[in-house]
């Protein structure tokens, strides 16, 4: 059988809201090798921890349909342009990655990257959704450059912020810890929602989930709750304006 590079959750009938997770899974090809130190795979640098997770439970539980990435982001990153420096990362927060090194960009694009992406086209196409869930996690501290990242989420947008600004509100109104734009900005990292959502004028909320947060299954289950319940009202607030 031949891989797929994604899996969708939930049936393809029109949905009121959607979710998608670029970065689900920290599952190597065979035929890839990267030559990653023992225990690379399992932090945040190959994937989203948690955020399938959440993204499961949403779909399952909540009725929230959902696409997923299938491949490791140091295989290739399904959150960047085609032309980003970033698609097929050399290093990752300090550590270095040198099966990357002179690797066949290309036959990536090929193989995972462009059957992803037109796969969620063609899903998206299907459910016509009234909004994108976007939901990725982050590290409370990076090992190459320590900080302090003190948002529970962040809300990341571009030039469409329709979605976040309501988001936002609702989140701290749950006495969540809000990072608006943060811990990095949508102005500079959006890809998928500037491709599929921003292009489309489909509103969309590109969440941030601080990974320590839902690393086991409760946490995961209590971001499902959450993020199933503000989107349901960020939904009624934008078909209301």
């Amino acid at each position: 059988m031949t891989f797929q590079p994604f899996t969708q959750i939930g049936s393809a009938t029109r949905s009121a809201i959607v979710s998608v997770c670029d970065h689900a899974s920290n599952f190597v090809p065979e035929g890839v090798e990267l030559g990653v130190p023992d225990g690379a795979m399992d932090k945040h640098i190959a994937w989203d921890i948690g955020a399938a997770g959440v993204v499961e439970r949403m779909a399952r539980r909540h009725g929230i349909p959902a696409h997923l990435g299938e491949v490791s982001r140091l295989v290739i990153d399904l959150h960047r342009e085609e032309d980003s420096k970033g698609l097929i990362p050399t290093t990752s927060d300090g550590i270095l990655v040198p099966g990357n090194i002179g690797a066949d960009r290309e036959g990536r694009l090929e193989k995972y990257y462009r059957p992803y992406h037109a796969a969620l086209e063609a899903w998206l196409d299907a459910m016509d959704p009234k909004l994108i869930l976007s939901i990725h996690s982050f590290t409370p501290c990076l090992e190459s450059d320590p900080c302090d990242r003190p948002w529970e989420i962040g809300l990341l947008y571009n030039e469409d912020d329709r979605a976040a600004q309501h988001a936002m509100r609702l989140f701290a109104e749950l006495g969540v810890t809000v990072g608006d734009n943060e811990p990095y900005s949508g102005k500079l990292l959006n890809a998928t929602m500037n491709r599929h959502a921003e292009a489309k004028g489909r509103p969309y909320c590109a969440i941030e989930i601080r990974n320590d947060l839902i690393a086991s299954e409760a946490g995961q289950a209590r971001y499902a709750a959450i993020i199933a319940d503000v989107a349901g009202r960020v939904l009624l607030a934008l078909e209301s304006n």
